[in-house]
């Protein structure tokens, strides 16, 4: 009998594997003294009410106090928030997420009168005190929020509402819970022929086996789990769809796409635009798969041999040093300033590394503007899990850099930029790996990755981004949304997108129920944008050209003191223009004849 390999427990992860959040807060007792004063804080913001239209010095004094209570509130959220994901099975940190939600949910009720107040002053006063010094640091944050004007509510509701954010987030919730803890898998054999627990962290190294057994084994069991849970799975997500679609109708748009991209001022051409760009270049996406098929001599190509390096057995693998140290070489070119920042993500335990059992699947880069930008990763030793880390380290650096030049006011950044720090990274590391491997086998390899990496952020983010869209609308046309109806059109959709080389997989209509980002309101296209826009940034950084850098560190400098769009203008990317995404395809595409190149010789022999 095989010895069952399970995960680790929070407390038997060593150390130094893990964040350091007592530079949030020295101790719990700490985080709970913050919670009463974020507590107070709220409280604090009521008399206000109803002054902020008296005098330019008034509107100044409301803002800062209002915003004074949000900048404490993050540093409470995001301790709760990190404890809670560390171990999602741990009751203590659970019950401090939840009253870190619901104290949010309150602060913003408290503060809900501010943008209707605001809104409220006659348009010609407000300009005139823009002028006044005390307003100038606002100018830009009160002149975004008159552009809403219109799908701003009464002082009354929006408080309402604000009030409803913690019931309405239970889909949310739920989702979270079940998906990152409760939901339990099976075991299947790895590479080994050892039995191993699976989880949503192993199953992303599984699926990559070159043995198929063991991806068909990990592909099937992992999709035999969510089907048993398909009706729960599909009311959590129908539920977070009716959420979005009755906020953005509460506040009289249109639909809930038009709602979410206009809280960034992303025109909704944007989004078509890569919808339509993508569905006329998957013929490059066919193509490949048809490649994939023939390279691996296989009668039925499925979704399971999606992932699988071409090569075989991968030529490149890296423990997390031997990641960071790779990372830092490849980042380089950024400059030595840039550089320093990353160093310091790597060595002050700004990362929590190992996967442990009950700790929240995937990656991510989160904090606050008074936090470190930390990092939370599931490693495995991979080529994968190496572009992972390179990707967050482009958040958490823009972050810092955000944070260090832009006051609390503008010291976040809006999502549609965030992906393009991150993918700018992988575009930079590709580079790096074709530029410094010289083996045709190992080139081979690394150009396989960069495709099967475009494959799954601009295709597959694409076809997220088709199906969320059409859920959107199916409940707002009040159809439905059942396991069946959503497998069946996932399941077609899927099949579009790949095309007829691969097998129909009963398993991967399924894929929906696992999705977290379906939870995150119209988020999955702006990977696909991000990494486009990345493509070409990255292109400007390696030609040596000092300006282009520049304006880049710039861009990651500027937080939201900008438009998103206007923001990536000044870095030197239209993006209300498809050149860009042209351009990235055209990269694909060359990177693919070198791929057939390479391949196609030892294939015909």
């Amino acid at each position: 009998m095989y010895a069952m390999q399970q995960l680790p427990l929070r407390n038997e992860v060593p150390e130094p594997l893990t964040w350091d959040l007592t530079t949030i807060f020295a101790s719990d007792q700490d985080w709970e003294q913050a919670l009463n004063h974020v507590k107070a804080l709220g409280q604090g913001l009521m008399p206000l009410q109803g002054t902020l239209s008296e005098s330019p010095e008034a509107l100044a004094q409301g803002i800062t106090q209002i915003l004074a209570a949000f900048r404490e509130l993050e540093r409470v959220y995001v301790y709760a928030s990190l404890k809670s994901d560390q171990d999602t099975a741990d009751a203590h940190y659970q019950s401090y997420a939840a009253k870190a939600e619901s104290l949010a949910a309150t602060i913003s009720s408290q503060a809900a009168f501010m943008e209707p107040e605001i809104l409220a002053i006659d348009p010609a006063v407000l300009n005139d005190w823009l002028k006044n010094p005390l307003l100038v640091p606002f100018a830009h944050f009160i002149t975004s929020m008159i552009s809403k004007r219109d799908h701003i509510l009464s002082a009354n509701e929006e408080a309402l509402l604000s009030a409803a954010s913690d019931a309405l987030n239970a889909s949310r919730s739920t989702f979270n819970v079940l998906n990152n803890s409760d939901i339990e898998f099976g075991f299947v054999e790895d590479e080994d022929g050892q039995a191993v627990q699976l989880s949503n962290g192993l199953y992303g190294q599984l699926i990559r086996s070159t043995n198929r057994a063991v991806r068909q084994e990990a592909f099937e069991s992992l999709y035999a789990t969510y089907g048993a849970l398909k009706n729960t799975f599909a009311t959590t997500l129908a539920g977070e769809i009716k959420r979005h679609n009755f906020l953005a109708s509460a506040h009289h748009y249109d639909s809930a796409q038009l709602a979410a991209l206009d809280q960034n001022h992303i025109p909704e051409s944007v989004y078509s635009t890569l919808v339509e760009q993508v569905n006329a270049h998957l013929p490059l996406l066919h193509r490949y798969v048809a490649l994939r098929k023939r390279l691996l001599q296989v009668d039925d190509l499925h979704m399971y041999d999606m992932y699988t390096p071409l090569t075989g057995k991968p030529a490149l693998s890296y423990t997390y040093e031997e990641a960071q140290a790779t990372g830092k070489e490849a980042l380089s070119v950024l400059g030595p300033d840039y550089l320093s920042h990353v160093e310091e993500i790597f060595d002050n335990r700004y990362i929590d590394v190992v996967e442990n059992k009950g700790k929240r699947s995937g990656a991510y880069s989160g904090g606050a503007y008074d936090t470190n930008p930390f990092i939370l990763l599931n490693w495995h030793d991979s080529v994968d899990e190496l572009y992972t880390l390179v990707h967050e380290t482009g958040h958490s650096v823009h972050s810092w850099y955000t944070r260090h030049n832009q006051p609390y006011v503008y010291g976040d950044y809006p999502i549609f930029v965030a992906e393009i720090a991150s993918t700018t990274n992988e575009n930079l590391l590709t580079a790096h790996l074709l530029d410094t491997q010289t083996d045709p086998a190992v080139r081979a390899y690394i150009l396989n990755y960069y495709l099967d990496g475009f494959k799954g952020t601009v295709f597959r983010q694409t076809q997220f981004a088709e199906f969320e869209h059409w859920i959107h609308q199916q409940d707002q046309e009040q159809q439905p949304l059942t396991a069946e109806t959503l497998s069946n059109y996932y399941g077609d959709l899927n099949a579009r997108y790949y095309g007829p080389q691969v097998a129909r997989d009963p398993e991967i209509a399924l894929e929906w129920a696992r999705i977290p980002h379906f939870y995150m309101n119209y988020y999955v296209y702006q990977y696909a944008t991000g990494f486009a826009a990345a493509s070409t940034l990255a292109e400007k950084i390696l030609s040596d050209d000092d300006s282009a850098t520049e304006k880049y560190i710039n861009y990651l400098k500027s937080g939201s003191s900008e438009y998103a769009i206007d923001t990536m203008k000044l870095a030197g990317v239209d993006m209300t223009k498809p050149d860009y995404l042209e351009a990235a395809f055209a990269v694909f595409e060359a990177r693919l004849d070198e791929l057939e190149s390479l391949l196609e010789t030892n294939f015909d022999k």
